[in-house]
């Protein structure tokens, strides 16, 4: 499985992640999201970038969701809800964003 962005094949899982995170830019994002039917938004780009620096600069950790609420919140200026993450991503917040994001599928169950 495989999408073409500009000009480049880049590689999917059966899943439809990233095989290579390093493949990964913003038009790589947008055209995840159309996939899976989610129009980008500035809190969507807080959320994704968090993710990446999460995994790439801090041990290729995968936060939870209750993690992802905190430090949205930090950056937000007010606590988001489950609610407001997932109306965000509505395949599960940690799920769907780390593949937008273009990491590794999370492999743990739940997310809160």
């Amino acid at each position: 499985m495989s999408i073409e962005v500009n000009g480049k094949t880049i590689e999917l899982t059966e899943t439809g992640y990233l095989v290579n995170h390093m493949d990964w830019n913003e038009d790589v994002a947008r055209a995840l999201a159309e996939i899976e039917g989610v129009e980008l938004t500035d809190k969507h780009w807080d959320v994704i970038n968090y993710l990446r620096d999460e995994y790439i600069n801090n041990g290729q950790n995968q936060p939870m969701e209750r993690v992802v609420l905190k430090d949205m919140g930090k950056r937000w200026g007010s606590k988001p809800t489950s609610k407001d993450l997932y109306q965000l991503f509505p395949l599960a917040p940690t799920k769907q964003g780390m593949k937008i994001a273009g990491l590794p599928q999370v492999r743990r169950k739940g997310g809160y």
